[in-house]
């Protein structure tokens, strides 16, 4: 499949697809959770979901044009074509993996799963469409579970926000964790852009994805463990898998395999 500009094409268009897929049904369930989450009288997740999936519903839809310019690439046999492919991957794998899960607290249908699984496949095909090597595959697709979890973290702040008023310090600290994690889930985005690109501020990148993530994450994670629900917390994993990746990213084999990558042709 490496450099397969006929395959990239039907993928570019499948993609495409995918976009306007995840477009229609962010906007279908938006006022049906919202309705659901209230009528459940939980106001506090009504106004999380209210945010978070415009910000998902944009971002979905606008994979719809960077599929368009891949299909571009591939039909003119660009070099750059997978490269496009793989940005737009990435955003759908969060359009589609995220609705799901409050679609699914509140006993809703979750077809936005249906996102998650093409853009999957099309990632990887991307990944292999271009080239890319096994290990980096690895690393980036491991990479990419820290950017989804890291994203999650970032949402659940905007909801306890709107229920901590009586408790001024936690208020506070949810106000300024919220664009933390998002920005840290931006950055490991980012990193696996920059790793597939084969640039030298790679590392430096993941050094900074990786804290941003464990300074939003861990306190976050560690309050609602032992104060609200008294067992592991799901607003963890984002922090320890982030703190893994840092270490193996401080490793001198890492950025020898990654100076081995870039100096492949």
């Amino acid at each position: 499949m490496k450099n397969n500009h006929k395959i990239g094409t039907a993928f570019a268009i499948l993609g495409i697809l995918t976009g306007l897929l995840a477009f229609y049904l962010i906007a279908s369930q938006y006022n049906l959770l919202i309705a659901s989450k209230t009528a459940d009288g939980r106001l506090d997740e009504a106004t999380s979901v209210r945010i978070t999936y415009a910000v998902l519903g944009w971002l979905g839809g606008a994979t719809t044009a960077i599929w368009a310019a891949t299909l571009y690439g591939f039909l003119h046999k660009e070099k750059w074509a997978w490269f496009l492919g793989v940005i737009a991957a990435t955003i759908q794998l969060l359009a589609g993996f995220f609705p799901a899960i409050p679609a699914m607290d509140s006993h809703l249908p979750v077809p936005t799963i249906s996102v998650f699984g093409i853009a999957l496949v099309l990632w990887f095909g991307m990944l292999i469409i271009g080239g890319v090597e096994k290990s980096i595959i690895t690393l980036t697709f491991v990479t990419g579970l820290a950017y989804v979890l890291t994203f999650i973290d970032g949402v659940a702040p905007i909801a306890k926000y709107t229920t901590s008023h009586d408790d001024p310090f936690w208020n506070g600290m949810y106000v300024m964790s919220q664009q933390v994690s998002w920005w840290g889930a931006a950055a490991w985005a980012i990193f696996i852009f920059a790793v597939l690109r084969k640039k030298s501020w790679a590392i430096p990148l993941g050094i900074f994805a990786g804290t941003m993530s464990m300074l939003a994450g861990y306190p976050l994670g560690l309050h609602n463990a032992f104060v609200e629900v008294h067992r592991f917390s799901m607003f963890l994993p984002a922090p320890i898998l982030s703190t893994g990746l840092l270490i193996y990213l401080l490793l001198p084999s890492t950025r020898k395999m990654l100076e081995t990558w870039s100096a492949a042709g």
